[in-house]
């Protein structure tokens, strides 16, 4: 056990205080760090939300040596939409960005994921791994098929771009029963350097870790990217096979904390 796993605790938002914790770093992320904002953005008390929050299961990474009251407490969030939720709410939120008919058509039991974010002062540590067992024992717990959400590279502007978006869409595009589409509002095509003149040095260096984690696992990306002005970003839709992702996440947490199989 490291010294972080002692004060740092991984769950489903409970209360008020939790929903309010992740909405202030959502902020403190979003907004103050990327330079987001929304209709429903609060400013004055410092929280990023919307209509989908009350829908959502929130998955909290909490230090419990900081103060709740001031919703400080929260240092990593996921926001988890099943199928079932959006059927009963009347949509994704990725519907926004990306049509999604083939992966709804699909039959399969979907989770959305968005919103993750973990507190500057907590990245490279142990946050993403326990947000990951939390996000794992989710999917096992609901028999989640297919994992899916919008990820984002920071910033609208392309040509810094082209490299890690064209190795996406040449290596991980997703197979084409389930590849969802950008709307065309904002639509951004990947295929923008030709497969031979492709560098994956140059690629990863440029790409999220998030997005990478997702590659790491299996995951694979939607054609095209929807170029997001109001927060800031340009998206990817990542899709993930869980049959994949829990047999090598599994893996990975029998290595590194020696459970049970």
């Amino acid at each position: 056990m490291t010294p972080e796993t002692t004060y740092l605790q991984i769950r489903l938002a409970t209360c008020e205080a939790d929903l309010l914790g992740a909405q202030r770093l959502r902020y403190r992320v979003f907004v103050e760090e990327l330079g987001g904002d929304g209709d429903r953005v609060d400013h004055a008390g410092r929280f990023e939300r919307d209509a989908f929050d009350t829908v959502n299961d929130h998955l909290v990474l909490v230090d419990t040596r900081r103060d709740a009251a001031a919703f400080d407490h929260v240092v990593g969030a996921y926001r988890l939409l099943r199928s079932d939720q959006a059927a009963g709410f009347g949509r994704y939120y990725s519907e926004g960005e990306y049509d999604l008919t083939r992966l709804k058509a699909s039959g399969r039991r979907l989770l959305e994921l968005g919103r993750s974010c973990v507190d500057a002062g907590y990245r490279g540590g142990t946050a993403m791994f326990l947000l990951w067992n939390g996000l794992a024992e989710y999917v096992l717990d609901h028999g989640i098929e297919v994992l899916f959400g919008v990820a984002s590279f920071h910033g609208t502007e392309i040509a810094p771009l082209q490299m890690p978006l064209s190795w996406l869409h040449h290596h991980h595009l997703a197979p084409e029963a389930l590849r969802v589409r950008a709307l065309p509002a904002a639509f951004q095509r990947m295929d923008l350097v030709a497969p031979a003149a492709l560098d994956q040095r140059r690629a990863m260096v440029a790409m999220p870790a998030l997005i990478k984690a997702y590659l790491r696992l299996g995951g694979f990306v939607g054609e095209g990217a929807f170029i997001d002005r109001a927060f800031n970003t340009t998206d990817v839709c990542l899709l993930m096979d869980t049959a994949a992702m829990s047999s090598r996440h599994k893996r990975f947490y029998t290595r590194k904390h020696g459970a049970r199989t």
